[in-house]
């Protein structure tokens, strides 16, 4: 995959975006620990790990972009999850 060419600018906002969803989201998940999750919650924490295995991922690699994408993603779902606790 071939991912956009980030302007510095650009490359710094996507990181800073990608590192505040993925605290945010890794936050938000760890208040689900100790607590009995249904089996709706327990699919949403699920998904939220694997968003944020594939942000990091892609952000080891330096696609940025994807990696913004998917830890937003991760920081959305991961807010739905805490509110329904």
């Amino acid at each position: 995959m071939i991912s956009p060419q980030l302007t510095p600018q650009e490359l710094a906002a996507a990181q800073q975006e990608t590192n505040q969803s993925l605290t945010i989201a890794e936050k938000n998940l760890a208040s689900t620990r100790g607590k009995k999750l249904n089996a709706a919650q327990s699919d949403l924490a699920s998904k939220i790990r694997g968003f944020l295995k594939d942000a990091r991922e892609a952000a080891q690699t330096g696609d940025w972009s994807h990696a913004r994408s998917l830890s937003k993603k991760a920081q959305v779902l991961s807010e739905e999850l805490a509110s329904s606790l």
